[in-house]
């Protein structure tokens, strides 16, 4: 068994006090997060009630694939994942997370296998790694057929598709919907992915965003520049269905990019999706900063998390966007009992399935580092690779008085992945959710699975009351679309948003104002 390093935080159970096991094995090594130690929950929470009542978001992470970010616990006899591929395992978490007012199902996605732990995909695939794992796209139009507001959060890449039809895609995915689709826009890490689209090998990191860019400047032109509102007339009397006076070209020469012609679709209820990027390098932030509405981050400490969002705002002010105008997730994991020691005896079996291959595969390949090379104990070095550079950073420079073991890792991103994993009763995990909040400025969190749906249930049934009893959590969904349930202003984005200056009507607006002063 891994060994494991315990904080101990005690919280009231009925009258006694009993100790809730956070996942702290490791957390000094960005800093010490600083708990209340030996305060009641109840106090706790009296407290934090006191100083805010600031609305926690919650996405539930998932991935078309067999474990997620919990490598082994699919031989858990209670566990669904490897029923990836059947509808009824979508639709039962659709209606489960709407029962729950999550604000979507944020749907992860690799193109490519994990290879780079002993130069063979091998191990992947024997531990189900994120392979199988199937396309996300499909899998959103049933779940918004059995649902009324939940979002659904599609990651795609863009390094491996053109935007030309992957526009159509998402205006078609906006329609069925009626307007409750995002996007995580990512520039794919995985060298086997790229190597199986010809290309000799994956394009250097700061390169891909300024691909990413122009990427985006298409998408914009097309989904909100090409057709004007009011461009469809849907006249019977005169058949006529479309105004073609109102329906313009792009005529967009780029450096990467070259797309003549108009959009294939009609306006979709927010024609574009809201936005999602998960980069947390220098140049993925600031990409964020640029052009996301939400922002998935993977930070392990509270320290670490609230200078991430410090310079994600920041950034986005020097953009010239509003700072709170961008909700910031962080990944975490929670497992939930109705006492603390129910979910730390939950906790205790959940680890008896994690496969330690398997979290060496997902961390070779987050890297870019064969830990296969290095004995359990052997001590990480630093090296420059080309996949996911922020986490190479997080591990290996941000405390260079701490010297981490390949163990360490693996048993840190057994259960969850890079995110933390808190333990404990719906009042212990309520607390520590509201205090990373309130000492980060974070908006919420990405919550991977142990086990699934049990650990998503045991959120619904357990922790969103709670969070509902203090009110931090929504008690009913705003209508409309996923921006507005979001944001809760209109369902297009907006100035100064980069992409709303694409429509016409907006740049008509600009022109009269030029010609004004």
């Amino acid at each position: 068994m891994p060994l494991t390093w315990r904080r101990k935080r005690y919280s009231r159970s009925g009258s006694r006090r009993t100790p809730d096991v956070l996942r702290t094995e490791f957390l000094s090594f960005f800093s010490l997060i600083h708990f209340a130690a030996c305060a009641p929950a109840t106090g706790r929470a009296m407290e934090i009630a006191m100083s805010s009542q600031r609305e926690i978001r919650l996405n539930a992470f998932d991935m078309n694939c067999v474990g997620h970010q919990s490598p082994g616990l699919w031989a858990h006899p209670r566990d669904r994942s490897w029923q990836y591929k059947d509808l009824e395992y979508w639709v039962d978490l659709a209606r489960l997370l709407e029962r729950g007012k999550f604000d979507g199902l944020f749907i992860a996605d690799v193109l490519g296998i994990y290879d780079v732990l002993n130069g063979s995909g091998d191990a992947a695939i024997r531990q189900a790694t994120q392979v199988p794992v199937n396309d996300p796209l499909a899998l959103i139009t049933p779940m918004a057929l059995v649902t009324e507001h939940l979002g659904f959060g599609l990651t795609a890449s863009l390094s491996f598709e053109h935007p030309y039809p992957f526009a159509r895609r998402l205006s078609t995915l906006d329609h069925l919907t009626k307007g409750r689709v995002g996007w995580n826009i990512v520039t794919s890490y995985l060298e086997s992915g790229a190597r199986n689209i010809g290309q000799q090998t994956q394009t250097d990191h700061d390169t891909r965003y300024d691909y990413a860019d122009e990427y985006l400047q298409v998408i914009y032109k097309l989904l909100e520049g090409s057709w004007e509102d009011g461009a469809v007339l849907r006249d019977r009397e005169r058949k006529i269905f479309s105004d073609p006076r109102k329906i313009h070209p792009i005529n967009h020469q780029g450096q990467f990019f070259s797309v003549p012609g108009i959009h294939l679709c009609e306006p979709s209820p927010q024609r574009t999706p809201v936005l999602y990027q998960a980069g947390a390098s220098s140049r993925g932030k600031q990409f964020a900063a640029g052009h996301a509405e939400c922002v998935f981050v993977a930070a392990p400490s509270k320290v670490l998390l609230k200078k991430t969002v410090a310079d994600i705002r920041r950034r986005a002010v020097e953009a010239g966007r509003d700072p709170h105008s961008i909700l910031i997730f962080n990944l975490q994991t929670v497992i939930v009992g109705d006492t603390d020691r129910e979910a730390q005896a939950k906790w205790q079996e959940y680890k008896q399935y994690v496969s330690y291959e398997g979290a060496l595969a997902l961390l070779s390949g987050w890297t870019g580092i064969d830990f296969g090379q290095y004995q359990p104990d052997q001590v990480l070095k630093y090296l420059h690779t080309n996949a996911i550079q922020s986490a190479v950073e997080a591990f290996s420079t941000a405390d260079p008085n701490r010297q981490w073991t390949v163990q360490a890792l693996a048993d840190w991103a057994g259960i969850g992945g890079f995110g933390p994993l808190v333990v404990g009763s719906a009042q212990t995990v309520a607390d520590e959710l509201q205090s990373w909040v309130e000492e980060t400025d974070v908006d919420g969190f990405n919550l991977a699975y142990a086990v699934t749906h049990e650990t998503f249930r045991d959120v619904v049934e357990l922790l969103v009351p709670e969070l509902q009893k203090r009110g931090v959590f929504k008690q009913e969904y705003r209508e409309g679309t996923l921006r507005e349930k979001l944001f809760g202003a209109g369902p297009r984005l907006a100035a100064p948003h980069p992409g709303a200056s694409y429509r016409r009507d907006a740049r008509t607006a600009a022109s009269v104002e030029e010609k004004v002063t």
